[in-house]
């Protein structure tokens, strides 16, 4: 491997996180990564004081760019739309850094609500840990301009937040098998204890599968929809449901035959779930299902 390669290969990892917190899906992440490598490749790298820091600016602006036009494209998408997990399963010891907050689903679904130029100051700030003056250079703003955009972010996120309890992988292993538990034997008031009172459930099938095209609100119009659901896959063969670990947290995963119908992943109180997402898109499913029958798994920074 030449040198300009193995420099590249040396911080993809930190590259790609970057890129994927921003853009919410593993190929966009792969592409940003693609078009930051030609611009790479056709860099005199001899001349270059701080690699790292030109590559991550770099990398941060290819994002940008397709974020925005992402933000325009989601506008018209059919229902809600959910981020796409990164990996499954994996569970080697680099893979607890990832396990934090800033790499799980439902973080990822709540910077969707900062603007593009938010959630860049934001990730570099406080995820990545460059200093305001490091971010607004790689920005090319102000540093008085990039403390107000890291200021309204984390603003925008306390206040929007859902409201949970600290994550933890058992307690939501165990809600989430209780509510695999109450699919396969519906039964109403074991489903209606499950869920908060004011619960939320959401689903993304892009038009493209069944799936709710607004959130629903609620315990007991969760619990009657699950049932729905239930009582409906049972007289389609039944589903074989499975937990694994999508960016860190259980998740569930819903089989019918060889075909990934959906899988979900909740926030909870510590009690109970208060809300549900449901992937069920088609081409996220057969992606995700492609990398869990592999075993495939990324590991980033």
């Amino acid at each position: 491997m030449d040198p300009q390669t193995a420099l590249f290969q040396q911080h993809r990892q930190r590259l790609f996180g970057l890129a994927y917190r921003m853009l919410g899906t593993p190929s966009d992440a792969e592409d940003v990564l693609h078009d930051a490598w030609l611009r790479w490749h056709a860099q005199d790298t001899d001349a270059l004081d701080d690699p790292e820091a030109w590559l991550v600016t770099v990398t941060t602006r290819i994002a940008l760019d397709r974020l925005r036009r992402a933000k325009t494209e989601r506008a018209h998408y059919a229902g809600p739309w959910l981020p796409e997990p990164l990996t499954v399963d994996a569970d080697q010891p680099e893979a607890q850094l990832e396990r934090a907050e800033s790499l799980t689903l439902t973080f990822l679904l709540l910077l969707e609500r900062l603007s593009a130029e938010e959630r860049a100051a934001f990730l570099l700030r406080e995820v990545f840990d460059y200093s305001h003056a490091e971010t607004a250079a790689m920005l090319e703003i102000s540093e008085d301009a990039c403390r107000q955009r890291v200021h309204r972010a984390k603003q925008r996120l306390r206040e929007d937040r859902p409201r949970q309890a600290m994550l933890n992988i058992d307690t939501q292993r165990r809600l989430l098998e209780r509510f695999m538990q109450a699919l396969q034997q519906p039964d109403m008031p074991t489903l209606r204890a499950l869920f908060a009172e004011d619960a939320m459930s959401v689903s993304d099938g892009g038009g493209l599968a069944r799936a709710i095209l607004h959130p629903l609100h609620g315990a007991e119009r969760l619990a009657r929809l699950y049932m729905q659901i239930a009582l409906q896959q049972q007289r389609h063969g039944g589903v074989r449901y499975e937990i694994h670990q999508l960016n860190g947290m259980p998740a569930l995963f819903g089989w019918h035959g060889d075909t990934l119908i959906s899988a979900s992943w909740i926030d909870d109180d510590g009690e109970r779930i208060t809300a549900v997402h449901a992937l069920r898109h088609p081409g996220k499913l057969a992606r995700l299902a492609a990398v869990t029958k592999s075993g495939a798994s990324t590991s980033l920074h």
